[in-house]
């Protein structure tokens, strides 16, 4: 959840409930970014036992982790929807990440995959703590629950591959390329789970978290950035798909889910010029670079430009239309990509 929603609801939600909810969720995930930042930790050893292990917790509405286990690998079905869905996710993502690219679990090496639903009162926010997942009900009034999008556990649980791989700062530009790898990924997440080509795909993240009489169809849309919403409570989605509109500001460490926008639409621009499914070319050069080892912590745009495109000239050639294809992209975001990349 970008925290500048947040911060509109506290500060301009006729509702008061709404308001300190907002404000309460501003301080509960202010803290458990700051923890995630102290969390980083390198890759283990890979293992092949391609296994997932599953441990759904219920926090009961209190803010404990990781909550009371209601559901452990391979136990049946709960019937509570939130840790159901959990269970199910946690499942979706660890088989795209075997199927796609052979990854055995967030680690590579069969991390066991916890997740806490129903964490604080009505907690309009998601998140990876370097642990975990959490998940808050949402209040109903603005927000649903924070379980139902596939793509908002594929994203929080990317943030955990990133820390376990590149470990990407969490500020300026490093920091929006964190957000937006995970965005990338929790789109393909969907669309492998979906069966779907670029071309079928909606490039939204968090479509289904928005209530109804909420002016808006997700968090974020990487195929038209600042598009997603525009409702008077929550204000108008700002975030920008070039470079020419980049947002300096210091606020959100940097603007990191602002300025997510614009890798985003590069790698959209990137997968839909390939064509087929975005997972396999597109997201085999996005991992390839992402898990690479080759990538400063607190690289900006252009590097990470320059680092796709010498990942598409290694698995493709120089002249494949894979390569040209991401190197265009990155050129239409208004990042040209170095000469040397």
């Amino acid at each position: 959840m970008p925290p500048h929603m947040l911060e509109r609801i506290a500060r301009d939600a006729d509702d008061p409930a709404l308001r300190d909810r907002a404000r309460r969720t501003l301080a509960l995930t202010s803290a458990q970014f700051a923890e995630r930042r102290t969390t980083a930790a390198g890759a283990p050893a890979p293992s092949e036992d391609f296994v997932p292990d599953r441990t759904i917790g219920d926090a009961g509405g209190r803010e404990e982790l990781p909550g009371r286990t209601v559901r452990a690998e391979g136990a049946p079905a709960t019937g509570d929807k939130a840790a159901d869905q959990a269970y199910d996710w946690l499942g979706a993502t660890f088989d795209f990440f075997e199927a796609a690219y052979r990854r055995n679990s967030i680690d590579g090496a069969g991390l066991r995959m916890v997740s806490t639903v129903h964490y604080g009162d009505k907690y309009d926010n998601a998140f990876w703590d370097g642990k975990q997942m959490v998940y808050g009900d949402g209040d109903g009034v603005l927000f649903t629950g924070f379980t139902g999008p596939l793509d908002v556990t594929g994203h929080e649980l990317t943030h955990g591959v990133t820390q376990y791989t590149a470990n990407l700062e969490y500020r300026g530009q490093a920091g929006a390329l964190n957000e937006s790898v995970s965005d990338v990924f929790g789109s393909l997440v969907k669309q492998w789970q979906r069966g779907q080509t670029a071309d079928r795909a909606d490039w939204l993240i968090g479509q289904g978290l928005l209530a109804s009489g909420v002016d808006g169809v997700a968090l974020r849309s990487m195929k038209e950035p600042g598009t997603a919403y525009d409702d008077p409570r929550l204000g108008k989605d700002p975030q920008p798909a070039h470079m020419d509109h980049y947002v300096e500001t210091q606020r959100d460490n940097g603007g990191v889910h602002i300025n997510s926008g614009i890798p985003n639409h590069a790698f959209y621009l990137a997968a839909t010029a390939i064509g087929g499914n975005a997972w396999e070319r597109a997201g085999r050069v996005w991992y390839d670079t992402l898990t690479g080892g080759t990538l400063a912590a607190d690289v900006d745009f252009a590097g990470f430009a320059a680092a796709t495109a010498a990942t598409a000239i290694r698995l493709y050639g120089a002249d494949a239309a894979e390569t040209k294809a991401v190197s265009k992209a990155w050129a239409d975001v208004g990042i040209p990509v170095r000469a040397n990349g």
